[in-house]
């Protein structure tokens, strides 16, 4: 991605070398494997990080360059997606748009809707309108899955981004309240396709910001996209994929809705709710 001299946007919240401090115990690669375990198997992970000398309350931590420079990428990508949606709302929708809040943070910290811990992986919150990041992710996603690359990280940041826009439309608590009636395996039959609305909703930003895109980028993203599909990730965890249990969408979905956004650039493209074939 071309993003030198790219603004980045004022509203993020760096909550990272508060406390937490990785002095002694599980080093740096270690902890990042560990938080995946959380992620990607649905196990809380907390008392492992708990049973660390390094995983304290108090003090303060010098941010590494690398956490730096993530850091101001993820800056860049989030004023990226108020342009794009800002546009969108004003030119289409007749309305404003109230552009998310970006939280950074190392391990663990407090949100609207619970304790944020990094075993749980990127994710917005509606209560309070904050995207939650621990950039250890974006580390994993490259030594450990194999998707790495600028875009893919990027990808990441659009699609959170993705539910803050279903939010604002109204989508979310439409699908939370229906949710909330029905059996489990109806309940992940929607996050299905919540969670593919979103791809959908970061390929049409990705269209919007393409002449900041260098040939490889959308490679990255669909490669993301795979490696995180449910029927992927339960493979590589050495389980039978469970179509019943999926809550994001198979890799070959989430690589088509990101594709079919990418491709048209338009909201009316995204439509996962009245679609026989996701």
């Amino acid at each position: 991605m071309r993003l030198r001299g790219m603004r980045q946007s004022r509203n993020v919240e760096d909550r990272r070398g508060r406390g937490s401090a990785a002095t002694v115990g599980i080093g740096g690669i270690g902890l990042v494997i560990v938080l995946a375990i959380g992620y990607f198997t649905g196990i809380d992970v907390t008392p492992l990080l708990q049973q660390d000398a390094s995983y304290s309350a108090g003090g303060e931590a010098n941010l590494s360059p690398e956490e730096e420079a993530a850091g101001t990428f993820s800056a860049q990508i989030l004023g990226t997606t108020e342009d794009v949606w800002s546009d969108i709302f004003q030119g289409e929708l007749g309305r404003r748009y109230s552009p998310p809040t970006l939280v950074l943070f190392s391990r663990a910290t407090q949100s609207a809707c619970g304790g944020a811990q990094a075993s749980s992986g990127p994710f917005y919150c509606p209560n309070d309108q904050n995207i939650y990041l621990d950039t250890a992710f974006f580390a994993y996603m490259a030594q450990r899955m194999g998707a790495g690359g600028d875009f893919a990280a990027a990808y990441v940041i659009a699609h959170e981004v993705g539910h803050h826009v279903q939010n604002e439309l109204g989508i979310l608590a439409q699908t939370f309240e229906i949710r909330s009636q029905v059996s489990e395996a109806e309940s992940n039959a929607i996050s299905v396709r919540v969670e593919l609305q979103a791809d959908c909703l970061a390929g049409i930003w990705g269209r919007r910001i393409e002449g900041l895109l260098d040939g490889t980028d959308v490679a990255e993203a669909m490669n993301a996209a795979e490696r995180i599909g449910d029927d992927y990730l339960q493979s590589q965890a050495g389980m039978y994929p469970n179509p019943h249990s999926f809550t994001h969408g198979t890799s070959e979905q989430r690589q088509r809705w990101f594709a079919r956004g990418f491709q048209s650039g338009e909201l009316t493209a995204c439509d996962t709710f009245t679609t026989d074939r996701l």
